[in-house]
């Protein structure tokens, strides 16, 4: 009888851990159905934005200010907690885990999913300048969290693990890009020696795979390569234009969001902490404004603009056809953006961070050397090369702002299939953070620290709390 005692709780310790996985996979497959939907909802409503703007030109100077106001008194209403980017609010939620007892508002829960998606997806629907994939870090870690109750106390799989996984499955799913979703656990979500130890160890993975590539030629790469004709003085001229340009405007645009986020002082300070509903009524004036004037580049989260600039054959047809192409797209992409983040909204920056990067790229592309375009290879050539601007830009724009070199090298790669531009890709981010960190501190670490000494602040008597500017959360 013991032994048939034994052979009973082995079984049933051995069901208890694949019944946990499954519900742990189980999560995972319902992180990338959640990312589904909400992207699938934000195009829609960002469609027939879109399409009314198109029919009525003046109905974003209703829309979006109207909408804004009424998606900020929704998120205060029913789901505080859901504002901003999501990517502080969890790493938040991980430096300081909730405990009932101690007045922590929790920035994790199936209430928090509920709003990103629904006030998220309003938001871009009324023209804001906001991305989904931050977001989406946010709604896979609150559902991690959820989980992780349901899971048997023998796998012991700590509640933090369990978010990280939950943030990396929404980045993955948001750009449909896994490698970036494993590099963004290790790089943002987990800042441990052991984790930057995993991130310099992947980076090494990398440059020796892409070097034996070089040695060997074609032939090292058992599937071939991606077309690149252009040569290695023109990829070096690319990479020190776009560093430089990209460095300098991320750096000061990841400098602009921790200010606005932290230590914004004044009437307009004031005025958001105590009438934040009117305040957000008011930015969404000012995103009209801008949109109207761009003639609509500016609305929504920019991955359309972006597209489109990647899909134009040359620069002449992309400042024909492409509204992002006109100089004026990325000075009132930044501002439509960070006034889109101080309002209150959910919503992130990353689609918006890669727009601003491709038309900075197109920008710089100019400066490159004019190609025949009569003769079939220049025309090539000149493609090849706008092209690899707008990849190196969007890669340099997106590390520089968030600070986060290897994540931004890969997602980028992982859209475009730039797997030729590996070492261009990575030498950018790594320069682009670099100077960043010269003139910002690091983006989303900052915010998050600043949510909670905020929370904490919350539990002081009134008399200790902060001023009154801060009471806007990043």
């Amino acid at each position: 009888m013991s032994l048939l005692s034994q052979l009973l709780r082995r079984r049933n310790a051995y069901l208890k851990i694949w019944l946990g996985r499954l519900v742990f996979w189980g999560g995972a497959v319902s992180v990338g159905l959640l990312s589904a939907l909400f992207v699938e909802l934000s195009e829609t409503l960002s469609g027939v934005f879109m399409r009314g703007v198109a029919r009525y030109g003046w109905l974003p100077l209703l829309v979006t200010p109207l909408g804004g106001a009424l998606c900020v008194w929704l998120t205060r209403r029913y789901f505080a907690g859901a504002e901003g980017s999501g990517i502080p609010q969890t790493l938040a939620e991980m430096r300081h885990p909730h405990q009932a007892e101690s007045g922590w508002r929790p920035l994790l829960s199936l209430r928090i999913i509920c709003g990103k998606i629904l006030v998220g997806a309003s938001a871009v629907g009324c023209g804001f300048s906001l991305g989904r994939e931050g977001p989406t870090v946010q709604i896979g870690a609150s559902l991690m969290n959820a989980i992780h109750r349901l899971l048997p106390a023998g796998l012991h799989i700590q509640r933090n693990h369990l978010l990280v996984a939950g943030g990396a499955a929404g980045i993955a799913a948001a750009f449909n890009a896994p490698l970036a979703g494993i590099m963004f656990a290790i790089e943002e979500m987990s800042r441990g020696v052991e984790a930057r130890m995993s991130g310099l160890i992947i980076t090494a993975i990398v440059l020796a795979g892409v070097t034996a590539q070089a040695l060997k030629g074609s032939g090292g790469n058992y599937f071939g390569t991606v077309l690149m004709i252009a040569g290695d003085s023109d990829q070096l001229a690319a990479v020190a234009i776009s560093v430089l340009a990209c460095g300098l405007l991320g750096g000061l645009f990841s400098r602009m969001m921790v200010l606005g986020a932290t230590s914004w002082k004044g009437r307009l300070a004031d005025l958001r902490a105590r009438r934040p509903v009117l305040f957000a009524a008011l930015c969404g004036l000012l995103v009209a404004g801008l949109g109207m004037v761009t003639g609509g580049a500016v609305f929504g989260g920019g991955l359309e603009q972006t597209q489109a600039l990647l899909d134009a054959d040359t620069v002449v047809q992309a400042q024909t056809q492409v509204g992002a192409a006109h100089w004026y797209f990325v000075p009132a992409k930044f501002m439509a953006t960070l006034i889109a983040y101080f309002s209150g909204l959910p919503g992130g920056i990353f689609a918006p961070a890669l727009s601003i990067g491709a038309g900075i790229g197109h920008e710089l592309a100019q400066l490159l050397p004019a190609q025949n375009l009569s003769d079939l290879h220049g025309l090539l050539l000149q493609q090849d090369m706008r092209n690899m601007m707008l990849a190196l830009c969007m890669a340099g724009f997106l590390a520089a702002a968030t600070q986060a070199p290897l994540t931004s090298f890969l997602i980028v790669m992982e859209m475009v299939n730039g797997y030729s531009l590996v070492i261009s890709l990575m030498v950018v981010s790594l320069i682009c953070a670099g100077i960043s960190r010269l003139i910002s501190p690091p983006l989303y670490s900052t915010l998050a620290a600043a949510i909670v000494a905020k929370q904490m602040a919350a539990r002081l008597p009134a008399t200790a709390q902060s001023s009154p500017q801060s009471s806007q959360p990043p």
